[in-house]
């Protein structure tokens, strides 16, 4: 596992943070640094973030909890310790502890949810997000037969043996050593012990509270079997860093504060790479929409042309239906009409019969169901009645149906087919 780098907020606005580097034992790597949060955020790289926040903001209890199929603890915490809270439980952020095997009493920890929101965005401000956040109070030694005490700066904090800790203000001193002194007596009592003295106290302390609290502590060494002193020269991020492996304090990052799971983490980090696949999807059908538009644009044009051409071929009929087969028909009929009696014939028939119309041109030619429909132009009308005279003379039937003078020739209209057997 990695590393943890253990940072401590500081305990009033405005004041510094500190932190420590330790190794997965618990075992500080590096001396307690302070500053800005962002000066942190080195530190936090690669390793497992643990923050603590002032035990004089968190109340810590053991409520007991009924144990009721279908009741989760996070509903019935908030009433049990209803007469213990000043505040509204609805402003209020209740993380629930793991109850010990031999206990009949449930670990809660309750803080503003207005600290908890101040707290996670100066965090995350500064680039950090840690997996846990614990009251510093909660990370002094637990010692199952002593009294444990640490005095720094402006507070004091009391663990007795098999409890939560108890945060103080340093002027309470007093009250704390006497609290230390009654719970080992009490303890000694209860297992009849005629004459049993109080229990020990290991207090830790910084340099200078020892030098301003000493004679304090001293005056009530007497009511303690054992009193030993230690100084901690380089703040208490060390001894906090020694329980880390091992310890049972409340997570106060549950519920709406609980840190993103490892598929949130994952997700997060594919994210961009999830943007580009539905960017590149996208342009894949879009670039299939277009190509799919220019095909229907081209097949509009191609079935426009292929009607004009059906309409120059098949005049006055509809384009509808299968234009191949119709155009295949014509065709067909057309081929048909190549015979001596047909198209071809009667074009022969024509250019044999202008011998006796000299001077007559061809303006027009329409073939249709085996007669053909000219528009000739001659020097008067009668080169067109010679002409039609001399088809008749060839087998053709022959019709003048029509004509009119057009400046200085005879315009007229022919019709021939051949004759019937």
């Amino acid at each position: 596992m990695a590393d943890w780098l253990l940072l401590r907020l500081p305990r009033t606005p405005g004041g510094l943070a500190s932190w420590l580097v330790a190794g997965t034992g618990g075992a500080p790597l590096a001396a307690t640094a302070s500053g800005a949060l962002t000066d942190a955020v080195p530190a936090a790289v690669g390793r497992r973030v643990c923050v603590l926040v002032p035990g004089s903001d968190v109340l810590l209890a053991e409520p007991e909890l009924p144990l009721r199929s279908g009741v989760r603890p996070q509903q019935v915490v908030p009433y049990a310790l209803e007469e213990q809270l000043a505040e509204d439980i609805d402003a209020l952020h209740f993380a629930i502890g793991k109850r010990a095997a031999d206990s009949t009493r449930t670990p809660v920890a309750v803080v503003s949810r207005t600290l908890m929101e101040e707290w996670l965005a100066a965090l995350t401000a500064a680039g950090l997000n840690p997996e846990c956040m614990y009251a510093d109070s909660e990370l002094l030694p637990l010692n199952p037969s002593q009294s444990v005490a640490l005095l720094e700066e402006d507070a004091v904090f009391v663990r007795l043996p098999g409890a939560s800790p108890v945060c103080l203000p340093a002027d309470a001193l007093a009250e704390a050593l006497q609290l230390a002194a009654a719970a080992p007596a009490a303890a000694a009592a209860a297992a009849s012990e005629p004459g049993a003295a109080a229990g020990g106290l290991i207090l830790y302390s910084g340099t200078q509270e020892w030098s301003a609290h000493s004679a304090l502590v001293e005056a009530a060494r007497d009511r303690f079997v054992s009193l030993k002193v230690q100084l901690l020269g380089d703040g208490p991020l060390a001894l906090f860093a020694q329980q880390l492996p091992t310890t049972s304090a409340v997570n106060l990052l549950q519920g709406t504060y609980a840190p993103k799971g490892a598929s949130a983490v994952g997700f997060a980090a594919w994210r961009v790479a999830a943007l580009l696949l539905v960017c590149l999807i996208g342009l894949h059908v879009a670039g299939k929409a277009a190509e799919l538009r220019l095909l229907k644009a081209r097949e509009r044009a191609a079935d426009s042309a292929l009607c004009d051409t059906f309409r120059t071929a098949l005049p006055g009929r509809p384009c509808t239906g299968d234009l191949r087969q119709q155009m295949e028909e014509r065709l067909r009929v057309v081929r048909g009409s190549g015979g001596a009696n047909g198209l071809l014939g009667a074009l022969q028939a024509l250019a044999q019969a202008r011998t006796a119309a000299p001077g007559t041109s061809v303006q027009s030619l329409n073939f249709h169901d085996g007669g053909l429909e000219m528009t000739l132009n001659a020097p008067d009308a009668a080169s067109l009645n010679r002409l039609s005279e001399q088809l008749r003379n060839n087998g053709w039937q022959s019709d003048l149906i029509g004509g009119n003078t057009v400046g200085n020739v005879y315009q007229g209209r022919v019709q021939i087919r051949a004759q019937g057997p």
